[in-house]
């Protein structure tokens, strides 16, 4: 059977297009476009319109962000050492993607595509910018500024016990205010408020996956806040991180920052008080935790979808 030469050389691309697309670490971007949406549903919950122009540049954006980040993250861990020494890694939850590690992507070629992610999200704040106004560059620049200094030296946030409030910041309260600031030109405390259960569930996100990371991170002095309290100290801030957003929730909707509908996202303490058990339990057997790392992230994905939900309502 004879194939045209045009497949032979379309194959190799294809599988390196492939390899690209897993280094971006797409699953794990609705723990950025949940928060982001939820911005762009509070603005029409309030004002009653939303320009879907700006909503799409608005996503898009915070995507590219994203994905500058995952692939910062693996670039500045590999020149660490940190996933090099990390051989207990849940995949896919820590570790990083592996693909440095297994000899599928160069270095420099993950660096190339995050300084290509950022880029584009560059690109895409300069058009809003454009057209709403300067004020929007104050939460692109943050969350760019965020994403890269999070492993990237010379300040390594996520090294030195800053990882967390940056986390908070930048796949939190920044996608929600400047999602609602683009479609309003305008914002608030209430906004603010409103956000903050998506900030502590995407921090616990993070600091969940901290723990099977333990022994690698304190091997590399990446001092965030398991290393420095110990996996058995830090299951307490871990859990108020998991059910600290409900009083913030019920906070919001008392004060009408969000519609009382909003109260259905409570739905995700079931997956929450199911998380903090098994870490209580095993907070230093690592292979026990992946159900953990998932049920946090399936927390932050509910409680989002549900507080998006409402708004509709």
């Amino acid at each position: 059977m004879l194939v045209p030469i045009d497949m032979l050389t379309l194959r190799p691309n294809t599988a390196k297009a492939w390899i690209l697309l897993r280094e971006l670490r797409a699953p794990f971007f609705t723990a950025s476009l949940v928060p982001a949406a939820f911005g762009i549903a509070l603005a029409r919950w309030r004002t009653g319109a939303v320009d879907p122009v700006l909503a799409w540049l608005t996503l898009l954006g915070v995507l590219a962000v994203h994905a500058g980040a995952n692939t910062a993250n693996d670039y500045f861990d590999h020149r660490s050492g940190n996933d090099e020494v990390n051989t207990r890694y849940l995949r896919p939850f820590t570790g990083g993607s592996r693909l440095i590690q297994e000899g599928l992507l160069a270095p420099r070629e993950v660096l190339a595509l995050s300084l290509a992610c950022f880029l584009a999200g560059g690109v895409a704040a300069a058009i809003i910018v454009w057209i709403v106004g300067w004020p929007v560059l104050i939460p692109a620049a943050l969350g760019i500024f965020g994403g890269y200094a999070y492993t990237a030296p010379p300040l390594k946030l996520g090294y030195r016990g800053w990882g967390e409030p940056t986390i908070a910041l930048a796949f939190g309260l920044l996608p929600v205010a400047g999602a609602y600031y683009v479609q309003t030109r305008a914002l608030d405390a209430a906004v603010l408020l409103a956000a903050l259960p998506l900030a502590l569930l995407v921090t616990a996100i993070l600091f969940v996956n901290r723990f099977p990371d333990y022994l690698a991170d304190k091997l590399v002095d990446k001092r965030h806040w398991v290393v420095r309290l110990g996996p058995r100290a830090a299951r307490l801030p871990y859990a108020i991180l998991m059910t600290a957003w409900a009083p913030a929730l019920v906070a919001g909707v008392f004060v009408q920052a969000i519609p009382p509908a909003s109260l259905l996202a409570l739905l995700a303490l079931f997956p929450c008080a199911a998380a903090i058990g098994i870490v209580w339990r095993h907070c230093e057997n690592e292979p026990r935790l992946a159900p953990a790392s998932l049920l946090t992230a399936v927390s932050h994905l509910l409680a989002g979808l549900l507080m998006i939900l409402a708004l509709f309502l």
